[in-house]
């Protein structure tokens, strides 16, 4: 089932949640792992993260450096596909601009069509680690809209070879919006602006990035209502579990600790106090935000379930 049908049709706010392909080499019983204790909670859709090639320098014989491509997290679409057949829950792959021409994102849609996958999460993504800036592959999309439009082309049965007679796809587009704006952005408006251009282009829900703030995440959907952005708007969530989270997460994702989050969290005198500070905001979080009628709640497990666990054990 389509995200949005799964939207259109709940009687109560729904349940979801992200998990992170295993690096290379490791099985995929690590996968299970982290779903299996959430299943009691009969989460609606899974995504399933994407990682872009690193590049890395490897000594030759010669002495000399030879620039290497390597991918330390691939298997996105084969563990989509392994959810949908082992738990017959509905698997949302993201799709990224970054490292694809346009043909390849053509045919990783295929792919998907093949595999009886219906949604995507369409991604700009981030630069190479290497890199400072964003910087597409020839041929590929430098912009996140641009994916949305040839997704929307393809649900029109509009292929890059204009020769073939091709039946439409039939994908349920989501997108990410910055309840602070994306830290490549001059300002909320600006950003609002490019959320708002994917909406146009067809996208069908937004994904927000994680926040700790509800009240931000209010002034973000009034925003976005008040921009002509009709579709939902599914907050995401991600529990802090470590005191030190307090100064990364502000630095990887530009968001802000709310100041009672964080005095409580520099004062914990131990990690486990943290988690457990950062379970009990999630809860309230959690909380405040179904009674504001939200239609999902989406979490960032990163791998680690037991926090988000806790949680939707209390809101659900």
């Amino acid at each position: 089932m389509k995200v949005i049908d799964h939207i259109n049709q709940a009687k109560s706010t729904l349940f979801s949640f992200e998990i992170l392909p295993p690096l290379k080499g490791k099985r995929i019983d690590s996968i299970y792992e982290s779903i299996d204790p959430l299943l009691e909670f009969s989460p609606n859709f899974i995504n399933v993260t994407y990682h872009r090639e690193e590049y890395v320098y490897k000594k030759r014989e010669g002495g000399y450096l030879e620039k290497v491509s390597i991918r330390k997290r691939p298997g996105t679409v084969g563990i989509c596909a392994a959810i949908i057949n082992k738990y017959k829950i509905d698997a949302v792959p993201h799709l990224i601009c970054g490292g694809f021409t346009q043909e390849e994102t053509e045919n990783a849609l295929v792919d998907l069509q093949y595999l009886g996958i219906d949604n995507v999460l369409a991604l700009r993504g981030d630069p190479v680690k290497t890199e400072a800036t964003f910087t597409p592959k020839e041929n590929g999309h430098a912009y996140a809209v641009d994916l949305v439009k040839q997704i929307v082309e393809m649900n029109k049965g509009s292929y890059m070879d204009n020769e073939i007679q091709a039946a439409p796809s039939e994908f349920c587009i989501g997108v990410a919006g910055y309840p602070e704006k994306h830290f490549e952005a001059p300002n909320f408006n600006t950003d609002l602006k490019y959320l708002k251009a994917k909406i146009d282009a067809g996208a069908d829900y937004i994904v927000t990035q994680l926040f700790y703030d509800n009240e931000k995440f209010f002034k973000f959907r009034d925003a976005c209502i008040a921009a002509g952005i009709k579709v939902p708007i599914i907050p995401g969530l991600k529990p802090i579990s470590q005191a030190k989270q307090v100064t990364v997460l502000p630095k990887i994702f530009n968001i802000d600790i709310p100041e009672a989050l964080s005095d409580a969290l520099l004062k914990a005198k131990s990690e486990n106090e943290a988690k457990e500070i950062g379970i009990q905001w999630g809860i309230a979080q959690s909380k405040e935000l179904i009674k504001n009628g939200v239609p999902c709640l989406h979490f960032y497990t990163m791998g680690k379930s037991e926090a988000v666990r806790r949680i939707v054990k209390e809101v659900y």
